[in-house]
């Protein structure tokens, strides 16, 4: 995994939430992040593909566009493209050691000593999202919330639109314990005036996301009442915004990739008239947009897919029950410390013959060892298997199907091992 040495010098950092530390900073800067309209996009699954979709279609209608996500699989590049083109590695140095020196300067100026390491890690990266995009003078940016809404580092902007996608129970050590309070955390992003398009939320959630719209006065979009799809993968059928466009290919591999395309397609049809997407720049963009490690097939018998949550592992599991069973199948488990994968590995594991246990190169990665303990009674036999390089070579021979998931690190080692380039 490519990093930087101005970012890896803000690994001790961790998270620290809160938005005063980037306005000051920002405002330092000279806010660059108000100088294009903003399409805000958050959720606990599927932001990723819903602001890559979003940015597809602005790029296939012709539109210069600034599109961040996170986390990166690979490379730090991933996130700062212009479309789908990542920034290179010199324009990436030259950003990273310009913004450390004005963080310095910034700091020495407004910070007491005690205030400890002045930015982090995520903070820092968004801060050169944000400059970048000024500087390309991109004419919208599609930007993915990190975690939460309320306090992450990237609701210092004003956004023209804003998304929430899905709530589920993931983070909650920093969310909350259920769904009624991710969404509270997550409908941060809401702002007065601007509309937000709902996904297909729980019960729980929507209604606290409803409520504080209209508390803020932010008109909503709800999938399911304002807009939907109907119709198969390849040639699917929306009603929303952008009035009916039918029979649109959905690039992505998933079911539930017709909904986030279809709250993709809310979020650009709700931006003004000088950036509408046509049809035939929305079939393009829909069609070609990509979102590597989701559901991605590297191989003919190699999947990979991030799965680090339940509702994740039920997406995966469903697109596996749609497969023909005409061969082994062997899931390569892996994760961090603070993810479920007791949970994970009992959703995936009628779907898949055995269960072998490994660990990527994450620092904060649970050893195979760690990871069988919590899988004892499930439908599937499992066995530690040891890192991935030697789990995944020794569980490829050509004839079963290899299923890696459980953390986007994971995913991104697996990418690494076979030599795919970052996208």
């Amino acid at each position: 995994m490519r990093t930087h040495p101005v970012l890896d010098a803000l690994q001790m950092a961790g998270v620290k939430m809160g938005l005063e530390r980037m306005r000051s900073f920002l405002a330092f800067l000279g806010n660059p992040q108000d100088r294009y309209p903003i399409v805000h996009v958050a959720g606990t699954n599927g932001k990723g593909s819903v602001c890559r979709m979003a940015g597809a279609m602005l790029e296939a209608q012709g539109f210069k566009v600034g599109v961040t996500t996170s986390p990166h699989l690979q490379a730090v590049n991933e996130r700062l493209r212009l479309g789908a083109t990542p920034i290179d590695d010199a324009a990436l140095d030259g950003l990273l050691w310009e913004l450390a020196d004005a963080r310095d300067r910034w700091a020495a100026a407004t910070l007491e000593p005690t205030d400890g390491v002045p930015l982090t890690w995520f903070e820092m990266s968004i801060a050169a999202a944000w400059l970048w995009f000024a500087r390309e003078q991109v004419e919208v940016a599609v930007v993915e919330v990190g975690m939460g809404g309320r306090l992450d580092a990237t609701s210092v902007c004003r956004p023209t639109v804003t998304g929430i996608v899905t709530i589920g129970l993931d983070h909650v050590d920093q969310l909350g314990p259920d769904h009624a309070s991710i969404a509270a955390e997550k409908a941060g992003i809401v702002r007065a005036g601007v509309p937000l398009v709902i996904g297909p939320l729980p019960e729980a959630a929507l209604r606290v996301v409803r409520s504080i719209a209209a508390e803020r006065g932010a008109p909503t979009r709800t999938y399911g009442v304002d807009f939907d799809v109907l119709g198969p993968l390849d040639a699917a059928h929306f009603r929303g915004a952008g009035g009916p466009r039918e029979g649109l290919a959905v690039g992505l591999s998933g079911d539930h990739q017709r909904v986030n395309a279809a709250v993709a397609l809310e979020l650009v049809g709700l931006l003004p008239p000088a950036l509408r997407v046509e049809d035939a720049a929305a079939r393009v963009g829909l069609a070609r947009a990509a979102n590597p490690g989701r559901i991605e097939r590297l191989a003919p018998d190699l999947v990979v897919d991030g799965a680090h949550n339940v509702d994740g592992a039920q997406v995966l599991a469903a697109w596996l029950a749609g497969l023909p069973r005409d061969r082994r199948r062997i899931l390569l488990l892996g994760g961090g410390a603070d993810k479920d994968l007791a949970a994970i590995g009992a959703t995936l594991a009628p779907q898949v013959d055995q269960i072998w246990t490994t660990r990527g190169s994450h620092p904060k990665a649970r050893s195979p060892f760690e990871v069988a303990a919590q899988l004892e009674g499930l439908a599937a036999p499992v066995t530690p298997a040891g890192p991935l390089a030697e789990a995944l070579a020794a569980a490829r021979n050509g004839r079963d199907l290899v299923i890696v998931a459980g953390s986007l690190y994971l995913v991104g080692d697996v990418r690494d091992l076979l030599g795919v380039e970052p996208a």
